[in-house]
């Protein structure tokens, strides 16, 4: 459901037991989404799926075994 800021700050309550109830509620301001109200449920399910960037770089292909072979290729010879 959409709100206007004005709307939003006088039904404060209804928005809260909106946003519990029926999913997040998005506030506007001169016709511009500026915010969302979230039942603290579905707020800490988002942030509980923080990625850790450490981890994820470690559940990587394993590159222990990767080894490159020097190029043989000497270039060519040119003047200067």
């Amino acid at each position: 459901m959409v709100w206007q800021l004005q709307q939003a700050k006088t039904r404060l309550s209804e928005v809260i037991e909106k946003a519990h109830t029926g999913g997040p509620q998005v506030i506007t301001r001169h016709g511009a989404e500026r915010a969302v109200v979230l039942s603290i449920h579905d707020y800490r399910a988002l942030v509980a799926h923080k990625p850790n960037l450490i981890n994820y770089l470690l559940q990587g292909p394993k590159v222990d075994d990767f080894e490159i072979e020097p190029s043989r290729d000497m270039g060519r010879e040119i003047e200067l």
